[in-house]
C-alpha cells in the first residue's frame, strides 16, 4: 500500500508471484473502500478472477485488521486458495513491540537516533565521522521501519571504537561541536559504558529476528519451506546469547509469541515445513507433530480438489517418508541441504508425480510482499502533480513498464544484494530527524510556565544551519539548539529550516541499565549479532 500525501489517496499495487519472480499487474485507488472489509474483499475477489482462480495458491497482504477480515471472507468464498499475512510485516511489528515496550531497548534506540541525527546535522561533522569510520555511514535504510532501526543500531555498534576515537580526538576538541551542548551530549553518550551495554542487549534480542526478516525477503531460496522453523531457531539463538537466563529475554518472547502464533502459524507454512527435505530428513519426528500434519492435510484438501488425486498424494507420501525411489538416491540425499526445496522436488520427485506437483506449488511460494514494495519510488515519481496530466491509460502503461523493469533488475542482482537494505533514504526517517514518532508532541520549553520553546528561539536567532543534501533535491537536516539548565536531561531540539517544524528528541537520564554478569565483549563484526548474511 502507498499513501499519496498530496492527494490523500491510498493506492494498492497488485503483483503476481511465481517461482520465476514477481510481475506487476496494476494499481488501484482504494481510498474509499480501505476501511470496509466487505469492499476490500470484493477488490481482492475481482483480482483473483482476473488472474484466474486455478492459477492462485495464496493471496498475500499486510496484516491490517480490515485486510485480515477481507482475507478470511476471500477464503470462505474461494475454498481452493489461501489468504496469509505478509511475514515481513509481522516481523516488523515484533521489532516494533520490542523497540517501543522494552525500556532498555527503547533508550538505546533513542540515544542512537540522537547520535546519528547530530552527526547528520552538518556535512562537516558527517565528513569528520567518515574519516574515523573509513568512509562508512551509520544509517542504513531498510525495507521496514524497525529493520532500519536495528540494522542501523548494529552499524553504530560496529563503529563503537571509531566513534569513541572521534570524540576524544584533537580534531573534535578543536571543533565547535565539542563546545556545543548538543555535541557534548552526543559525546557523553558515545563514551557511556551503559549506552553500549544497552545497545548490545538490544542487538542480542533483535539480531536473530532481523536475520529471519532477511530470509523471508530473499530470492536465493523461496522461504515457504523455512518460515515455520525460522522463529523457533531465532528464539533459541536469542536464549543462547543470554546463556538461557530467561529473565533477560522473557518479555521479548511474549511479544514474539503474541504476533507469530496468531498471524503466521498457517497451514501453508506447516506444509512447507514437512515438504522441505532438509528439515524433514534431519528430524523425521516432524510427522508426530499434530500441528504440522494438520496443516499438511488441510493444504492437500484445499489446494487439490480432486479426491482421486488427493488419495494418490497420500499414497505417495510413504515414498517420501521412507526415502524410496529417487528420493533415496545418493545425489538426492547429498543435495537435500544444498539446493532450494522446490528445485530438489523438481529433480528427484518423479517417483511420486502427484506429490511432486503439490510440493513444488507449495515450496515455490513467497511469504513476503516487501520485495514488491521496493519500487514505490518509481511509482511515486509517476504520480506527482506534474505527471498526472498524462492520460490515465498512458500513465498506467508507464507504471506497468517501470515497475516490472525494477523487478527484473532486482532479480538480475541475484545474491549480490542484501535483500532488506535499500539504496534510497527516506528524508522523514526518524534516524535522520533524531526522534521517534511518539516523541513528536514533546516540547522543550525555555520557561516551565510559558509556551516559548528553545526551537523557536533558535529559529528566531538564526542559529540553525542548513541541512546537507542527500539527494539532488537537497534534503535539509538540522542542527542543535541550546537547552535550558532546568531542562537538563532533554536533548536539544532539531529544527528543519525548510518545514519550520520543531523536531525534537527526548532523552532520559534516569536510564535503566542492563548489567551483564560477564565482561562485555566488543563485537568486531556485525555477523556476531545479525548472522552470516549481514
Amino acid at each position: 500500500r502507498w499513501l499519496d500525501t498530496i492527494t490523500k489517496k491510498e493506492i494498492v499495487k497488485f503483483f503476481v508471484n511465481s517461482s520465476k519472480g514477481s510481475v506487476f499487474i496494476k494499481s488501484m485507488d482504494v481510498s474509499e473502500v480501505v476501511k470496509d472489509a466487505n469492499q476490500l474483499f470484493k477488490v481482492l475477489d475481482d483480482m483473483v478472477t482476473e488472474v484466474g482462480e486455478e492459477n492462485v495458491v495464496q493471496v498475500l497482504t499486510d496484516s491490517a485488521s480490515n485486510y485480515v477480515k477481507a482475507g478470511k471472507l476471500l477464503m470462505a468464498e474461494r475454498p481452493q486458495l489461501y489468504w496469509i499475512p505478509c511475514a515481513a510485516h509481522c516481523l516488523d511489528l515484533i521489532l516494533e513491540d520490542i523497540g517501543k515496550n522494552i525500556p532498555v531497548v527503547k533508550i538505546a534506540l533513542r540515544k542512537s537516533m540522537y547520535i546519528n541525527a547530530c552527526i547528520h546535522s552538518s556535512v562537516v561533522l558527517l565528513n569528520m565521522m567518515r574519516r574515523f569510520t573509513g568512509q562508512r555511514n551509520l544509517h542504513r535504510p531498510a525495507v521496514t521501519r524497525f529493520a532500519t532501526s536495528f540494522i542501523t543500531l548494529s552499524s553504530i555498534h560496529k563503529q563503537k571504537n571509531n566513534l569513541r576515537k572521534m570524540v576524544t580526538s584533537q580534531e573534535w576538541s578543536d571543533s565547535k561541536w565539542s563546545k556545543d551542548l548538543g555535541g557534548k551530549k552526543m559525546a557523553s553518550y558515545i563514551l557511556q559504558e551503559s549506552y553500549w551495554k544497552n545497545v548490545l542487549y538490544a542487538l542480542k534480542l533483535t539480531g536473530p529476528i532481523v536475520k529471519v526478516l532477511r530470509m523471508v525477503d530473499g530470492d536465493k531460496k523461496p522461504p515457504m519451506g523455512y518460515i515455520y522453523e525460522a522463529m523457533d531457531r531465532a528464539k533459541e539463538a536469542i536464549a543462547s546469547s543470554f546463556g538461557h537466563k530467561e529473565e533477560h529475554y522473557e518479555m521479548a518472547f511474549k511479544y514474539i509469541d503474541a504476533r507469530w502464533e496468531c498471524q503466521l502459524h498457517q497451514p501453508l507454512h506447516a506444509a512447507g515445513h514437512f515438504l522441505n527435505p532438509e528439515l524433514y530428513y534431519s528430524n523425521p519426528s516432524i510427522e508426530d507433530c499434530s500441528e504440522v500434519m494438520t496443516g499438511l492435510y488441510d493444504c492437500i484438501s484445499r489446494l487439490v480438489p480432486d479426491l482421486a488425486t488427493q488419495d494418490k498424494i497420500l499414497e505417495e507420501l510413504s515414498l517420501y517418508k521412507e526415502a524410496q525411489g529417487l528420493f533415496g538416491k545418493n545425489m538426492a540425499i547429498r543435495q537435500r541441504n544444498t539446493i532450494a526445496p522446490a528445485q530438489w522436488w523438481s529433480l528427484y520427485g518423479s517417483s511420486a508425480p502427484n506429490l511432486k506437483k503439490f510440493a513444488i506449488r507449495v515450496l515455490s511460494l513467497t511469504c513476503s510482499a516487501t520485495g514488491c514494495e521496493r519500487n514505490w519510488g518509481v511509482f511515486q515519481h509517476l504520480h506527482t502533480k506534474k505527471r498526472n496530466r498524462l492520460a490515465q491509460a498512458r500513465l498506467n502503461d508507464s507504471v506497468f513498464v517501470k515497475s516490472n523493469r525494477a523487478l527484473k533488475r532486482r532479480r538480475g542482482e541475484g545474491t549480490s544484494r542484501d535483500p532488506i537494505l535499500l539504496k534510497d533514504i527516506d528524508e522523514s526517517n526518524e534516524w535522520l530527524l533524531g526522534r521517534m514518532e511518539e516523541d513528536e508532541d514533546e516540547v522543550d520549553l525555555v520557561f516551565e510556565d510559558d509556551t516559548l520553546t528553545w526551537a523557536a528561539v533558535a529559529q528566531a536567532s538564526g542559529a540553525n544551519e542548513s541541512r546537507y543534501g542527500t539527494r539532488s533535491r537537497g534534503l535539509k537536516t538540522a542542527t542543535t539548539s541550546k537547552t535550558s539548565t532546568k531542562d537538563k536531561g532533554k536533548a536539544p531540539a532539531f529544527t528543519s529550516k525548510s518545514s519550520r517544524a520543531r523536531i525534537q528528541l527526548i532523552d532520559e537520564d534516569e536510564e535503566e541499565e542492563y548489567e551483564e554478569d560477564e565482561e562485555e565483549e566488543d563485537i568486531e563484526n556485525e555477523d556476531d549479532v545479525l548472522g552470516d548474511d549481514v
